[in-house]
């Protein structure tokens, strides 16, 4: 069992990586979690308003599968952490893939909320099989996915067991740099959208299955100086 950390990109400024992740079962089954923005913004980046993104050829999501010798026909899972651009940007890559969403992000994000709206045609292309869970579920044995609403709402993480590491947590945007770790002190941020209670709570979530699982590694969704330090692909952990 393997855990590869994508780096897909940066967000300009401080060098704030953009991530994906794939774990490779030990029976063959290839889960990758979210997919970076769209790849067409390697020539043409569709900046937020004060950012801007950059994304090198070798970072589009393809590249960085192909580093480690796979093609997006390979995948059999992607779990959407959540639909925001930066993590959904390439989704119709993945048509023999199962898509797994939380029934309350994928409804707030089909039923048109804006939020989602610019990355529509790619994460909702008619081609892709989404699978809707509700809560916490073990998708394979070894990988758990977590219900982490807050940032938004039925945004989930995700829990893997490696067998020499020990267990792992992907955060994603539930907990985006370490300094917003402690669900006490925890400062809003201009994206989270869901409200304070939610985001605590998430917050919280992760901290109560660090401990309980006796986690080696939480890995924060957008922290750069964290980041500069982990294994990246075609490096890994198993």
């Amino acid at each position: 069992m393997r855990l590869y950390l994508l780096n897909l990109g940066t967000i300009q400024p401080g060098d704030v990586p953009v991530a994906g992740y794939l774990i490779q079962m030990e029976d063959g089954i290839n889960v990758l979690v979210d997919t970076g923005f769209p790849r067409s913004f390697v020539n043409d980046p569709q900046n937020p308003p004060g950012m801007t993104v950059r994304i090198k050829p070798e970072e589009t999501v393809v590249a960085r599968l192909a580093s480690i010798g796979l093609e997006p026909s390979d995948i059999d899972y992607l779990v959407c952490s959540h639909l925001d651009d930066d993590h959904s940007g390439n989704h119709d890559l993945f048509t023999n893939a199962e898509l797994i969403v939380q029934r309350e992000q994928y409804e707030l994000a089909k039923n048109g909320h804006e939020r989602f709206a610019a990355n529509r045609d790619i994460w909702d292309h008619p081609s892709l099989r989404y699978r809707m869970v509700d809560g916490d579920v073990e998708l394979v044995p070894g990988l758990e996915l977590l219900e982490t609403s807050g940032h938004v709402p039925g945004h989930q993480s995700v829990l893997v067991r490696l067998p020499e590491t020990g267990p792992v947590i992907l955060a994603a945007d539930a907990i985006m740099h370490s300094s917003m770790a402690d669900a006490k002190t925890r400062e809003m941020f201009v994206t989270d959208m869901d409200d304070e209670k939610r985001i605590r709570a998430s917050t919280q979530k992760i901290a109560d299955v660090a401990s309980r699982e006796g986690a080696a590694l939480v890995v924060y969704g957008h922290d750069s100086e964290q980041w500069a330090g982990l294994r990246q692909a075609p490096a890994f952990y198993e």
